[in-house]
Protein backbone atom coordinates (compact mmCIF):
# COMPACT_ATOMS: atom_id res chain seq x y z
CA UNK A 1 0.00 0.00 0.00
CA UNK A 2 1.45 3.38 -0.98
CA UNK A 3 1.25 6.39 1.31
CA UNK A 4 -1.87 7.84 -0.29
CA UNK A 5 -3.48 4.43 -0.08
CA UNK A 6 -2.77 4.49 3.64
CA UNK A 7 -4.29 7.98 3.92
CA UNK A 8 -7.43 6.75 2.20
CA UNK A 9 -7.59 3.65 4.39
CA UNK A 10 -7.39 5.86 7.47
CA UNK A 11 -9.94 8.35 6.14
CA UNK A 12 -12.49 5.63 5.37
CA UNK A 13 -12.12 3.68 8.63
CA UNK A 14 -15.66 3.22 9.98
CA UNK A 15 -14.58 2.61 13.61
CA UNK A 16 -11.65 3.45 15.87
CA UNK A 17 -10.71 -0.22 16.09
CA UNK A 18 -10.47 -0.55 12.32
CA UNK A 19 -8.52 2.70 12.13
CA UNK A 20 -6.01 1.38 14.64
CA UNK A 21 -5.81 -1.95 12.83
CA UNK A 22 -5.13 -0.32 9.46
CA UNK A 23 -2.43 1.84 11.00
CA UNK A 24 -0.76 -1.12 12.68
CA UNK A 25 -0.94 -3.33 9.58
CA UNK A 26 0.53 -0.89 7.07
CA UNK A 27 2.58 1.83 8.78
CA UNK A 28 5.88 -0.07 8.89
CA UNK A 29 5.94 -0.12 5.07
CA UNK A 30 6.63 3.62 5.11
CA UNK A 31 9.11 4.06 7.97
CA UNK A 32 11.33 0.94 7.93
CA UNK A 33 10.85 0.38 11.64
CA UNK A 34 11.07 -2.75 13.75
CA UNK A 35 8.74 -1.59 16.52
CA UNK A 36 5.78 0.74 16.48
CA UNK A 37 2.58 1.53 18.28
CA UNK A 38 -0.41 3.81 18.75
CA UNK A 39 -1.28 5.10 22.23
CA UNK A 40 -4.59 6.78 23.04
CA UNK A 41 -5.37 8.91 26.08
CA UNK A 42 -8.58 9.51 28.00
CA UNK A 43 -10.28 12.84 28.80
CA UNK A 44 -7.83 13.42 31.67
CA UNK A 45 -4.81 12.82 29.40
CA UNK A 46 -4.13 9.47 31.08
CA UNK A 47 -3.15 6.33 29.19
CA UNK A 48 -6.29 4.59 27.94
CA UNK A 49 -5.25 1.94 25.40
CA UNK A 50 -2.53 0.94 22.99
CA UNK A 51 -1.68 -1.28 20.07
CA UNK A 52 2.00 -2.19 19.81
CA UNK A 53 4.23 -4.32 17.60
CA UNK A 54 7.60 -5.73 18.60
CA UNK A 55 7.56 -4.90 22.31
CA UNK A 56 6.07 -6.66 25.31
CA UNK A 57 3.15 -5.58 27.45
CA UNK A 58 5.66 -5.28 30.30
CA UNK A 59 7.56 -2.71 28.24
CA UNK A 60 4.35 -0.73 27.68
CA UNK A 61 3.57 -0.82 31.39
CA UNK A 62 7.09 0.30 32.29
CA UNK A 63 6.95 3.14 29.78
CA UNK A 64 3.67 4.36 31.26
CA UNK A 65 4.91 4.05 34.85
CA UNK A 66 8.38 5.58 34.55
CA UNK A 67 9.31 6.25 30.92
CA UNK A 68 6.66 8.73 29.84
CA UNK A 69 7.68 11.24 32.51
CA UNK A 70 11.30 11.38 31.27
CA UNK A 71 10.70 10.97 27.52
CA UNK A 72 12.47 13.95 25.88
CA UNK A 73 10.83 13.38 22.50
CA UNK A 74 7.37 13.22 24.03
CA UNK A 75 8.04 16.49 25.88
CA UNK A 76 8.72 18.15 22.52
CA UNK A 77 5.58 16.62 21.02
CA UNK A 78 3.51 17.82 23.98
CA UNK A 79 4.91 21.34 23.72
CA UNK A 80 4.68 21.85 19.97
CA UNK A 81 2.08 19.29 18.82
CA UNK A 82 4.56 18.27 16.15
CA UNK A 83 6.49 15.03 15.48
CA UNK A 84 10.09 14.66 16.58
CA UNK A 85 12.93 12.16 16.93
CA UNK A 86 15.73 11.90 19.48
CA UNK A 87 18.36 13.67 17.36
CA UNK A 88 16.04 16.66 17.00
CA UNK A 89 15.66 17.24 20.75
CA UNK A 90 18.89 15.98 22.35
CA UNK A 91 22.53 17.00 21.91
CA UNK A 92 24.49 14.63 19.70
CA UNK A 93 25.53 11.50 21.57
CA UNK A 94 23.19 12.04 24.54
CA UNK A 95 20.43 9.59 23.58
CA UNK A 96 21.95 6.45 25.13
CA UNK A 97 22.79 8.34 28.30
CA UNK A 98 19.21 9.60 28.68
CA UNK A 99 16.90 8.34 31.47
CA UNK A 100 14.38 7.05 28.92
CA UNK A 101 16.94 4.89 27.16
CA UNK A 102 18.24 3.43 30.41
CA UNK A 103 14.80 2.87 31.94
CA UNK A 104 13.05 1.46 28.88
CA UNK A 105 14.69 1.54 25.47
CA UNK A 106 17.90 -0.28 26.36
CA UNK A 107 15.89 -3.52 26.60
CA UNK A 108 15.49 -3.54 22.82
CA UNK A 109 18.55 -1.37 22.09
CA UNK A 110 16.47 1.30 20.39
CA UNK A 111 19.03 3.16 18.33
CA UNK A 112 16.49 5.75 17.18
CA UNK A 113 12.96 6.73 18.24
CA UNK A 114 10.34 8.98 16.71
CA UNK A 115 6.98 10.13 18.09
CA UNK A 116 4.04 11.96 16.51
CA UNK A 117 0.96 13.61 18.02
CA UNK A 118 -2.70 12.74 17.65
CA UNK A 119 -4.62 15.95 18.31
CA UNK A 120 -8.28 16.43 19.18
CA UNK A 121 -9.98 19.56 20.41
CA UNK A 122 -6.67 21.40 20.52
CA UNK A 123 -5.03 18.94 22.90
CA UNK A 124 -3.01 15.76 22.74
CA UNK A 125 -5.29 12.70 22.69
CA UNK A 126 -2.73 10.13 21.62
CA UNK A 127 0.69 9.46 20.15
CA UNK A 128 2.31 7.35 17.45
CA UNK A 129 5.65 5.75 18.40
CA UNK A 130 8.40 4.27 16.22
CA UNK A 131 11.76 2.68 17.00
CA UNK A 132 14.71 1.44 14.96
CA UNK A 133 17.29 -1.01 16.26
CA UNK A 134 21.07 -0.99 16.37
CA UNK A 135 22.85 -0.31 13.07
CA UNK A 136 19.88 1.40 11.43
CA UNK A 137 19.88 4.97 10.04
CA UNK A 138 18.46 7.87 12.02
CA UNK A 139 15.04 9.27 11.23
CA UNK A 140 15.30 12.28 8.94
CA UNK A 141 13.27 15.25 7.68
CA UNK A 142 11.42 13.11 5.16
CA UNK A 143 10.34 10.74 7.94
CA UNK A 144 9.15 13.71 9.99
CA UNK A 145 7.17 15.10 7.03
CA UNK A 146 5.53 11.72 6.35
CA UNK A 147 4.71 11.23 10.02
CA UNK A 148 3.18 14.70 10.20
CA UNK A 149 0.84 13.78 7.34
CA UNK A 150 -0.10 10.46 8.97
CA UNK A 151 -0.81 12.24 12.26
CA UNK A 152 -3.03 14.76 10.49
CA UNK A 153 -5.11 12.04 8.86
CA UNK A 154 -5.47 10.00 12.04
CA UNK A 155 -6.38 13.10 14.06
CA UNK A 156 -8.98 14.12 11.48
CA UNK A 157 -10.58 10.69 11.30
CA UNK A 158 -10.66 10.24 15.06
CA UNK A 159 -12.35 13.64 15.37
CA UNK A 160 -14.91 12.51 12.82
CA UNK A 161 -15.53 9.18 14.55
CA UNK A 162 -15.86 10.83 17.95
CA UNK A 163 -17.98 13.78 16.84
CA UNK A 164 -21.57 14.12 18.03
CA UNK A 165 -23.72 12.40 15.44
CA UNK A 166 -27.08 12.94 13.90
CA UNK A 167 -29.23 10.57 11.93
CA UNK A 168 -28.91 13.08 9.10
CA UNK A 169 -25.33 11.89 8.61
CA UNK A 170 -26.61 8.50 7.50
CA UNK A 171 -27.76 10.18 4.29
CA UNK A 172 -24.13 10.93 3.42
CA UNK A 173 -21.26 8.85 2.11
CA UNK A 174 -18.17 8.37 4.30
CA UNK A 175 -16.28 11.14 2.45
CA UNK A 176 -19.29 13.47 2.67
CA UNK A 177 -19.52 12.80 6.41
CA UNK A 178 -15.85 13.68 6.82
CA UNK A 179 -16.24 16.95 4.94
CA UNK A 180 -19.49 17.85 6.71
CA UNK A 181 -17.87 17.23 10.10
CA UNK A 182 -14.86 19.41 9.24
CA UNK A 183 -17.18 22.16 8.02
CA UNK A 184 -19.03 21.93 11.33
CA UNK A 185 -15.68 22.32 13.10
CA UNK A 186 -15.14 25.61 11.27
CA UNK A 187 -12.54 24.60 8.68
CA UNK A 188 -12.41 26.39 5.33
CA UNK A 189 -12.47 24.57 1.99
CA UNK A 190 -8.71 25.08 1.73
CA UNK A 191 -8.10 23.63 5.19
CA UNK A 192 -10.39 20.67 4.48
CA UNK A 193 -8.51 19.97 1.27
CA UNK A 194 -5.22 19.90 3.16
CA UNK A 195 -6.64 17.71 5.94
CA UNK A 196 -8.08 15.13 3.52
CA UNK A 197 -5.52 15.44 0.73
CA UNK A 198 -8.12 16.41 -1.85
CA UNK A 199 -8.48 19.48 -4.07
CA UNK A 200 -10.50 22.55 -3.13
CA UNK A 201 -12.72 21.90 -6.12
CA UNK A 202 -13.48 18.39 -4.83
CA UNK A 203 -14.42 19.92 -1.47
CA UNK A 204 -16.62 22.51 -3.18
CA UNK A 205 -18.45 19.97 -5.35
CA UNK A 206 -18.92 17.57 -2.45
CA UNK A 207 -20.35 20.39 -0.33
CA UNK A 208 -22.91 21.12 -3.05
CA UNK A 209 -24.08 17.50 -2.89
CA UNK A 210 -24.20 17.63 0.91
CA UNK A 211 -26.29 20.82 0.84
CA UNK A 212 -28.76 19.20 -1.56
CA UNK A 213 -29.01 15.97 0.42
CA UNK A 214 -29.56 17.73 3.74
CA UNK A 215 -31.65 20.58 2.30
CA UNK A 216 -29.45 23.36 3.69
CA UNK A 217 -28.01 26.46 2.05
CA UNK A 218 -25.26 27.63 4.42
CA UNK A 219 -22.35 26.16 6.39
CA UNK A 220 -23.80 27.25 9.74
CA UNK A 221 -27.10 25.57 8.88
CA UNK A 222 -25.22 22.41 7.91
CA UNK A 223 -23.33 22.42 11.23
CA UNK A 224 -26.53 22.85 13.21
CA UNK A 225 -28.25 20.05 11.37
CA UNK A 226 -25.57 17.38 11.64
CA UNK A 227 -25.11 18.04 15.36
CA UNK A 228 -28.83 17.96 16.06
CA UNK A 229 -30.15 14.56 17.20
CA UNK A 230 -33.28 13.77 15.25
CA UNK A 231 -35.79 10.94 15.08
CA UNK A 232 -37.79 9.46 12.31
CA UNK A 233 -35.31 10.31 9.56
Amino acid sequence: MNLHGLFDAIATSPTEQILRSRFMDHISDHFQVERWGIYLLDQQARFASSDVHGVSEAFVDRYEQVGRAVDPVLKYVLKYHAPAHEELVLPQGDWKQSPLYNLCCSEYDHEHIMTGPIIGGGKLIGTLHFARGQGTPAFNTIDIAKLSAVCTHISTQLASLRAPTSLYLHHLTVREQQIATLVAQGLTNTQIGVELWITQNTVKQTLKRIFRKLDVSARAELAAKIYQPVSGV
